[in-house]
């Protein structure tokens, strides 16, 4: 944490924004200037989203002081921003447990404070949540505010501009300040005309220029304006035209690092009824020289030196499953041209920096999008391309009706690289991978893989990619066990288990990552182990066999208990007869919360002990 020191003394004297607004309004730099240098030392000892938080303080600081939270709702998209709302709102000491176990979360979260108006972790839902709060206001009769803080990224999804077509319709009483940090801020900032040639030609408007004519024909009212004449469509490349003719007032932009005027800004805003939208311009990494240079490295870090800026632990690491597939995706790209890489603004979490590069022509980033990622994939398919749709497994969830609609019913030859299978540690429910093996495996003509080791995940990549028809590979955050990866590719045998361990009276069927647990467990009791590496098809061969030569089946999975993977297992014996006794383990049926991955598989029995402990309790009833 920040060393204890009077350079944090007005800080330090607030605990929440009703003493925040006592200040005058002289002191608020000072205040952000404290927030900033607090936030560093913070996030440097425990790591965590940091750029994006930077950036945000000056504003922070202004809704805060013009806003009476939260009483006033403020609604943060993402929440990669929030951690100086979280200093500001009474929980400044106990930033030492961010993203620890039982400590703080990295988002924020409705059951740890009462300033966290709505929790989230996936973007675009904050102007939709604002909405939903400024009319149910209005129906009730009350005067409360309703404030939606979004970036220039989460405003270029399908759902925000959903949003703002409804509630500029509704005449909905509240405020977006779109925060666009595509670009920096020059210290000067000079004439509107200056300011705006400047803004126009960052990313957020050139990708609007571009990309405005197709997402108006999915909204016909605003369609029906874009067709009135050539010279309006021309106007949608400056600032507010577009949000206007959605309904919003449109205000900006203006400087986010410039308290002053933000502060000005807000009260005149807070006083004009109806939708209204703020342009808000601020730098990612402000005020940390590392970060402004490079705020996509910085955007989530962990522990380090902040002074350099480097990691604390920079000891090399195991290859975790992420790196295995970027290796698989560049190697099978070299020998099919056909290859295309997809992915939703994930181009560094979900490994695919080097495809980027060497196959720029076959790597497409679609933006917070990931139902256009799906369905994209479903029509290159159609063209005899072979997509594979790189996906966080939390991130699937979005698009779970396209899967179904667009790329399983027609049986089209997709890939999906599934990362972050099961829990996922900091991070929390919110990108928890938990429910994928249950919500995929009801889908007909899907093959389901999840490795239990990294040279089976680039096998497996192998097998779904030569697979005709939709195909999943399912794999965890992080490292594998360290197994040898071979360089040469080879199809695995659809729906083929392979016994790890003969042993007797109890057989463990375990699916994925659970297997180092399974072989562990089993070394005690004397255990047979089978890795099922299909959740579909099943090898119900395997599965009736083991039933029929030992008393005890148990099924591990790093997924929901309920419609899992063992779900099948169950499902398969009571379709044979089997009168086999039966144990399921998995994730249990609750929203597991953040903290060390080790810490959350123990809670949730899915270790050793947690094996041994199931199979005893079984045993003594």
């Amino acid at each position: 944490m920040p060393e204890s020191s009077d350079k944090y003394d007005l800080l330090k004297s607030i605990n929440n924004p009703t003493e925040l607004r006592k200040l005058d309004a002289k002191q608020l730099p000072e205040l952000a200037d404290q927030l900033r240098d607090y936030l560093l030392h913070s996030v440097a000892n425990t790591g965590g989203h940091f750029s994006a938080g930077l950036g945000t303080v000056e504003l922070t600081v202004a809704l805060h002081y013009v806003y009476n939270t939260p009483e006033d709702r403020l609604v943060w998209d993402v929440g990669h921003q929030t951690y100086p709302h979280k200093i500001l709102t009474g929980r400044r000491e106990a930033m030492a447990s961010m993203r620890r176990h039982k400590g703080l979360s990295g988002f924020p979260k409705r059951t740890e404070s009462k300033y966290d108006s709505f929790g989230v972790g996936h973007s675009s839902t904050s102007i939709s949540a604002a909405a939903g709060m400024s009319i149910a206001a209005a129906l009730k009769g009350e005067k409360r505010k309703a404030v939606a803080i979004i970036g220039d990224g989460a405003m270029t999804a399908g759902m925000a501009f959903e949003a703002l077509n409804h509630a500029g319709d509704t005449k909905a009483d509240m405020l977006v300040v779109l925060n666009d940090n595509e670009m920096s801020i020059s210290p000067n900032v000079g004439a509107l005309s200056k300011h705006l040639a400047k803004l126009l030609s960052g990313k957020f408007y050139s990708t609007m220029r571009e990309g405005s004519k197709k997402v108006m024909q999915v909204m016909p009212p605003v369609w029906e304006f874009a067709k009135r004449a050539e010279e309006h469509m021309k106007g949608m490349v400056v600032p507010g035209t577009l949000f206007e003719e959605l309904g919003f007032q449109y205000f900006g932009p203006v400087d986010g690092h410039d308290i002053p005027t933000l502060v000005t800004m807000l009260n005149n805003l807070k006083n004009i009824d109806g939708p209204k939208i703020l342009h808000v311009v601020t730098q990612k990494g402000k005020g940390y020289a590392p970060a402004e240079k490079d705020p996509g490295k910085y955007h989530a870090m962990p522990a380090f030196d902040p002074a350099t800026g480097s990691k604390l632990n920079n000891a090399a690491s195991p290859k975790t499953y992420t790196q295995v597939f970027g290796d698989w995706l560049c190697d099978m790209a070299s020998q099919d041209d056909k290859l295309i890489g997809i992915t939703p603004a994930m181009r560094e979490g979900s490994g695919l920096v080097e495809f980027s590069e060497q196959f720029p022509e076959r790597y497409i980033d679609v933006g917070i999008a990931e139902q256009h990622a799906v369905t994209l994939a479903a029509g290159l398919a159609c063209e005899g391309m072979k997509p594979v749709v790189a996906i966080y497994s939390t991130f699937l969830q979005r698009a779970y009706d396209q899967l179904i609609h667009d790329v399983a019913i027609q049986d089209l030859d997709v890939l999906f690289a599934i990362d972050r299978g099961g829990l996922v540690g900091a991070d929390g429910a919110t990108h928890a991978g938990s429910f994928d093996l249950s919500f995929m495996r009801c889908i007909p003509n899907i093959l389901i893989m999840a490795p239990s080791d990294e040279n089976q995940c680039r096998q497996m990549l192998y097998t779904g990619y030569q697979h005709n028809g939709p195909a999943a590979v399912r794999y965890p955050r992080g490292a594998g066990p360290g197994t040898e990866i071979k360089t040469e590719m080879q199809a695995l045998e659809i729906g083929k288990a392979e016994i790890h361990r003969p042993g007797s009276k109890i057989a463990i069927l375990s699916f994925g990552s659970m297997l180092a647990s399974a072989l562990e467990a089993a070394e005690t009791l004397d255990a047979t182990v089978v890795d099922m590496r299909f959740i579909k098809p099943l090898d119900e061969n395997m599965v009736l066999e083991m039933a029929a030569s030992h008393e005890l089946i148990v099924t591990i999975e790093e997924n929901a208990t309920l419609g899992g993977a063992g779900s099948a297992i169950n499902e398969c014996l009571i379709a044979h007869g089997s009168k086999t006794s039966i144990i399921n383990l998995g994730i249990p049926d609750y929203f597991v919360d953040h903290g060390d991955a080790a810490i959350l598989l123990d809670e949730c029995g899915l270790n050793k002990d947690g094996i041994i402990q199931a199979i005893e309790s079984h045993y003594s009833e």
